[in-house]
């Protein structure tokens, strides 16, 4: 079984979907798709705005989600244009249709506004020639009104999907941006030749007014005729939303992202990749087919069909690298290691050395681990896909050219990672500040559940903590007047019990002797390690 080169590793099984990318056997990254109807980035919505909040200078908008999407009015301007009808509204001739018996969508989609309630625009914005700016928002959008939104961030702990008006949809060469003029190619294209002749075939496509493209790195060295059919495609896609939009009521979902087998085909399979391990028969003849389609026959047959009784991410030993994604350590090649910690405000990340390893405190060592953490913390973010706020507590160096040398290395790690990241320099405490774009849960998030036994602390209180809140709780009932001369049991997790009859039993019968009282303990393994009762043992009556 070879594992040299890049190598994408798909498992599909009816509940969950599973993606691995390795690099020479080792995993670089991980992702996971179980079938629900929560909203996924890239989703296309008419959805209905519910109210706008000034203080926050967002709207909220119905997608018909469990919780309303947030819509920065920064997001709101790209759709502007598009609600308002400005678009070549001056001139019939400007007007496109979508075949040669259509009517305009321009003129359907101002019909079907025109029919919806509290959905007229402000005819003052409509006569105004100057830019609009987020201080013209409130009085275009108005609660009611139907709008056309975007996924950028699916729903995160408690919060909603974060939605744009900045509409994009990508193929496999291009994206098309139906609300943007910008004709553009990925950055990561190099070679001025390279980035000339493919600027030519995009000014040579044939794109609708208004409309923008990007050509995507995976573009590179591609002839124009595959970029014709992957355009033919994206608008297809765009006319069937325009469709929706004029047939359909809000909320509604016009557009879905493909799935996870798709956006592999989409996003990662490239002429770099040595080949792409599927376990799943429909979704290797999906892949397959796909391939020879956009990618040609010599890329198709780099498709393999895993059948072996083993399964597959034991066989390339995926699991037992998955393992660590969720270990708050992980250990690094020369001893030391990175401690991750997830936190509501941001993911902190502690660099250690190792207590006594020779030569621990010398500068050559300390730089040395401080770049292997740099490239395992580079590649953790991926893997346990978190994002926000990053502070890296990397070990002090006393070299400002080690200092920069390991700011230089973590900005090169990074510069290839999908998830937008900036990096800053060290500052004098010796913290160094990232962030990474947060589009979805975090792979914990995904997997695991808060504990409904510590609500997600990792911790409960010890047994001697309850002891010592037991004893007190018995000192303030025994002390009360209308306790006296009754008995009282006390019951508790088994643990606590163990601790009352040995350490502390000198204590409780002090405490017996003191109020006069007989005391009775008794354990229930179906209470809370942190839970106890007080009870009369005649009646069984709880003492509050």
């Amino acid at each position: 079984m070879d594992k040299t080169g890049k190598q994408i590793i798909l498992n599909c099984e009816k509940l969950e979907r599973r993606f691995a990318l390795l690099n020479n056997g080792r995993l670089e990254e991980y992702q996971i798709e179980r079938d629900g109807n929560e909203p996924k980035v890239g989703d296309i919505y008419l959805g209905k705005i519910i109210n706008l909040e000034p203080s926050l200078q967002a709207a909220f908008v119905d997608i018909g989600a469990e919780k309303n999407a947030f819509l920065h009015y920064h997001e709101m301007l790209p759709g502007c244009d598009e609600l308002l009808g400005r678009r070549d509204s001056d001139d019939d001739d400007d007007e496109k249709t979508v075949s040669g018996n259509e009517q305009p969508i321009q003129a359907k989609r101002q019909k079907r506004q025109e029919a919806k309630p509290n959905s007229k625009v402000n005819q003052e914005a409509l006569r105004r020639k100057k830019k609009l700016t987020v201080a013209d928002i409130p009085n275009i959008f108005k609660p009611g009104m139907e709008i056309l939104v975007q996924v950028v961030k699916s729903p995160i702990s408690t919060k909603g999907a974060r939605v744009t008006t900045d509409i994009s949809i990508a193929g496999r060469y291009l994206v098309l941006m139906p609300y943007s003029e910008h004709i553009g190619l990925s950055t990561r294209i190099e070679g001025g030749q390279e980035r000339d002749r493919l600027r030519k075939i995009l000014a040579a496509l044939e794109l609708p007014e208004g409309m923008g493209l990007i050509c995507r790195t995976v573009g590179e060295g591609r002839r124009s005729t595959f970029f014709k059919r992957d355009l033919d495609l994206l608008l297809d896609n765009w006319r069937k939303i325009e469709k929706g939009m004029d047939t359909r009521n809000a909320p509604a979902l016009l557009y879905t992202e493909p799935n996870l087998v798709e956006r592999t085909i989409r996003d990662f399979m490239t002429e770099e990749f040595q080949g792409i391990v599927v376990d799943d028969a429909d979704a290797s003849c999906q892949i397959i087919e796909t391939l020879n389609r956009f990618g040609g026959r010599k890329m198709a047959e780099k498709v393999t069909l895993y059948n072996s009784g083993k399964p597959v991410f034991e066989a390339y030993r995926i699991n037992d690298q998955l393992r660590e994604v969720f270990q708050r350590e992980v250990r690094l090649p020369g001893g030391g290691a990175i401690v991750v910690d997830e936190t509501e405000a941001l993911i902190a990340i502690d660099v250690n050395s190792g207590r006594g390893r020779k030569g621990a405190d010398q500068p050559e060592f300390i730089l040395k681990t401080n770049l292997e953490a740099a490239e395992e913390i580079a590649r953790q973010l991926r893997l346990r896909n978190i994002g926000g706020l990053v502070v890296l507590d990397f070990i002090d160096m006393r070299s400002a050219r080690d200092r920069e040398e390991v700011y230089r290395t973590m900005k090169r790690l990074v510069k290839d990672d999908r998830a937008k990241t900036k990096v800053l320099p060290l500052s004098r405490l010796g913290l160094m500040e990232m962030t990474r774009q947060r589009e979805h849960e975090s792979i914990k998030d995904q997997v695991f559940m808060p504990c409904p036994y510590c609500h997600g602390s990792g911790r409960v209180k010890s047994v001697v903590s309850m002891s010592v809140e037991i004893q007190r709780r018995l000192n303030t009932v025994l002390r009360e007047s209308r306790y006296r001369n009754r008995p009282v049991r006390v019951i508790m997790h088994p643990d606590i019990l163990q601790r009352l009859r040995n350490e502390d039993a000198l204590l409780l019968r002090e405490l017996e002797e003191k109020y006069k009282h007989d005391l009775s303990f008794r354990a229930d393994p179906m209470l809370h390690s942190e839970e106890f009762k007080l009870v009369d043992p005649d009646t069984g009556d709880e003492l509050k």
